[in-house]
């Protein structure tokens, strides 16, 4: 029993989507609709992401890249390294798993060099690229998979929607990082290489290539919306199988039990009228502002589920859900992802990282919420 109520405190969103489920059904008792309801699709397709990127972290397919890292010199280009390494791999990967990468390279690598009082504005900055830079594709957050498998948009339409908003986000990190090191853009660090762990094991290289060639997969299922993507589901789940099946044991299936519950939910509270009559005349022309708010109360993943059924603008909704994250820590899951690294490295530090990154948020939040507004209206 302990174990169990220690799995749901630690898994709080998990949590909540469950408790959300179970109370939609005494509103709307289940039914067939309700299964036919739930978007299968985006399931499918989030169990495919969810496998093959770790096996991109269990392999280290991305770890080359930071071989680069070591020989840079000055904590201005080191800084801005990692942080546009977690914006541009975020966009294909998630941002999740972008800070699952670079965070903790980003802690060693400052403790190696001794400036480990850049560490926290640093990962704060790298929070805001992943939430920021993952916003440009259709695959690069839960929230844009969702919505864009909804949207009927063409990914290139996708793309130029959010570009806007991306381009701006990368122009102000930039900033963020120059006003960080305003004292001596020059300072230097010396890393050991030796400290970082960069090697591809030769034993681990058909894994390697197979997640590869999987990811290639996926990306062709999303973007061509083809209505056979249960096959790539088999598929996916088949070569995994034959290469190491012990990493569907390693799995985060959280998130997509999460994504589950949230479908019931807003299927179930879609199927009553007077709740969907609430929504519809709340929400619609007020997607941007719904889905900020909303998303500090549940994430902005199930405030996207929820509000889409009673939203008129599309452009409004997404970027909403995309600018939620950048309010508070339960804006977005990645940034719970980013608050348990650092803690687990330095426990008993946790009001340091909220009160470090709430600074270093809001102070993005508040240049970019109003032209982001502005941008949604205008789509």
């Amino acid at each position: 029993m302990k174990t169990i109520t220690g799995f749901l405190k630690k898994e709080l969103m998990l949590t909540v989507s469950a408790a959300a489920a179970i109370a939609a059904l005494f509103i709307t008792p289940p039914s067939t609709q309700l299964l036919r309801d739930i978007d299968w699709h985006t399931l499918g397709t989030l169990l495919m992401m969810l496998c093959v990127l770790e096996g991109f972290k269990q392999e280290n397919v991305l770890m080359p890249i930071v071989r680069f890292a070591s020989g840079l010199k000055r904590m201005t280009a080191l800084s801005l390294f990692f942080i546009f390494g977690v914006f541009f791999t975020s966009m294909f990967v998630t941002n999740d798993v972008s800070l699952m990468i670079f965070v903790p390279l980003t802690i060693i690598t400052f403790r190696g060099g001794g400036k480990e009082k850049y560490i926290l504005p640093v990962i704060s900055m790298e929070n805001i690229a992943a939430i920021r830079g993952s916003l440009l594709m259709p695959f690069g957050s839960p929230q844009n998979l969702f919505l864009y498998s909804r949207s009927g948009m063409s990914a290139g339409d996708f793309i130029l929607l959010m570009l806007p908003l991306c381009a701006m986000s990368a122009v102000l990190l930039v900033i963020f990082v120059l006003f960080l090191y305003r004292r001596d853009l020059k300072e230097e660090i010396t890393v050991d290489p030796e400290k970082l762990s960069t090697e591809l094991s030769p034993e681990g290289r058909i894994k390697r290539i197979a997640y590869l060639v999987l990811f290639g997969l996926i990306i062709f299922t999303i973007v061509s919306r083809t209505e056979y993507w249960y096959i790539a589901v088999a598929a996916v789940i088949l070569v995994i199988a034959a290469v190491d099946r012990r990493l569907f044991l390693k799995v985060d299936y959280v998130l997509l039990f999460t994504f589950f519950f949230f479908f019931i939910f807003s299927s179930s509270i879609t199927a009553n009228e007077s709740i969907a009559g609430f929504f519809s005349k709340a929400v619609a022309g007020r997607e941007y502002w719904w889905a900020i708010g909303l998303s500090q109360v549940i994430s902005n993943v199930p405030a996207s589920i929820v509000l889409y059924p009673f939203s008129q603008n599309f452009a409004g909704l997404i970027y909403g859900a995309d600018t939620a994250g950048l309010c508070s820590l339960i804006g977005s899951l990645a940034s719970v992802i980013n608050y348990r690294i650092y803690v687990r490295e330095y426990p008993g530090r946790g009001k340091s990282f909220i009160k470090t990154f709430t600074l270093v948020s809001w102070a993005f939040f508040a240049i970019v919420v109003v032209p982001g507004f502005l941008l949604s209206s205008a789509g």
